[in-house]
């Protein structure tokens, strides 16, 4: 008997959550969050909130601040980039960074 819930390796595989960063050209946090993630293997999706004004209003709408950078992994608001630092120094960033 075979099941059609059994998944194929490539499904089993874990992925690491989506990391988004909402950033603008003239911030120096959004240069030393890439820089913290690039050093711990991460990639991102980066969103220019100052090429694109709708952008911009997204992220106040899912972060409720004004600010660059603001971090999401997966569905997490992780903040600006003290929020990360603060985050990472507690212990609580890799396991958010972990596949899934």
């Amino acid at each position: 008997m075979t099941s059609s819930n059994v998944a194929s390796g490539a499904d089993q595989a874990a992925k690491a959550p989506e990391i988004v960063m909402y950033t603008s050209a003239i911030c120096p946090y959004c240069v030393a969050a890439k820089n913290f993630l690039k050093s711990k293997g991460q990639t991102w999706t980066e969103i220019r909130i100052d090429l694109d004004p709708a952008q911009r209003e997204i992220m106040m709408a899912r972060a409720r601040r004004t600010s660059v950078p603001q971090i999401f992994i997966g569905d997490t608001h992780v903040g600006g980039y003290d929020d990360m630092i603060a985050l990472h120094r507690a212990g609580g960033l890799e396991p958010l960074l972990s596949p899934q």
